[in-house]
């Protein structure tokens, strides 16, 4: 029987697509794909086994077709609007991706891309809105912006605006900001102020289920509206609910 105190050998061997996704190259699952497909080069050898392992400390590089690849895949930014899922279709509600076609797509798109059904293959929400809420959604083929926004060490801000009802003092405020906790764990540090006599404004550096109406909830308000405007870096800006634009190459969470 192993002794589960024992710490992990440091120099033991790896699977590679984990040292990839660990590395920010890609998803796991992109790993594999590029690995089946011998665009994965391990200490200057092609490795094409699924489940291969390396040293931890190996040079692993993507030949110029796995870098192609990459470059090729899209992130939609949607402007989601209240009614529909973020994922999979639900009790008979929509999900969001549907909105994805040609015509949605926002005239001040600067991209210079249009829209084909092939940028649907693979396509995944990189972090969810729920039903009753609306705003910047993101969609991507790439498991890199995918794990940057949703892995579990992510720490990207995303900022919303919170239209309440009910009586909020400063102490109240204060525990929105720190000192809350949800499903028996304590919330991280936000960012809770007041954007005009109706609205708040959050920032949060996590995403637990339904996690603002929760919160407020907790300090006696009632959310009437809620509204994501900006992931990391990228605001929601102009698109009009039910429209989206790609995200540019040179845009970074």
């Amino acid at each position: 029987m192993s002794d589960t105190n024992t710490p992990q050998d440091p120099d033991a061997p790896v699977r590679v697509s984990k040292l990839m996704a660990g590395r920010g190259m890609c998803s796991r699952r992109e790993a594999d794909s590029y690995i089946e497909q011998g665009w994965v080069m391990v200490d200057g050898q092609v490795v094409t086994e699924l489940g291969v392992r390396c040293h931890p400390q190996a040079e692993i590089v993507l030949k110029t077709e796995g870098r192609a690849r990459q470059q090729s895949l899209v992130t939609f930014l949607l402007h989601k609007p209240i009614g529909y899922v973020s994922g999979q279709a639900e009790d008979g509600y929509k999900p969001a991706s549907i909105l994805l076609d040609g015509p949605t797509q926002w005239e001040g798109d600067r991209s210079g891309v249009r829209f084909a059904m092939s940028q649907l293959k693979g396509l995944a929400p990189a972090g969810r809105l729920d039903i009753d809420s609306q705003g910047l959604l993101v969609l991507t083929q790439d498991g890199r912006i995918a794990r940057q926004l949703i892995g579990e060490d992510s720490g990207i801000e995303k900022e919303y605006l919170v239209r309440v009802s009910g009586r909020l003092d400063e102490r109240g405020l204060a525990l929105l900001n720190h000192g809350l906790a949800l499903d028996g764990k304590p919330l991280k540090p936000a960012k809770v102020s007041w954007q005009n006599e109706h609205q708040l404004r959050f920032v949060l550096r996590e995403g637990k289920y339904r996690q603002i109406r929760r919160m407020c909830e907790l300090v006696g308000l009632r959310v009437e509206a809620l509204k994501r405007v900006r992931i990391g870096q990228i605001p929601l800006g102009n698109i009009p609910p039910g429209e989206w634009r790609f995200l540019l190459p040179f845009e970074k969470f």
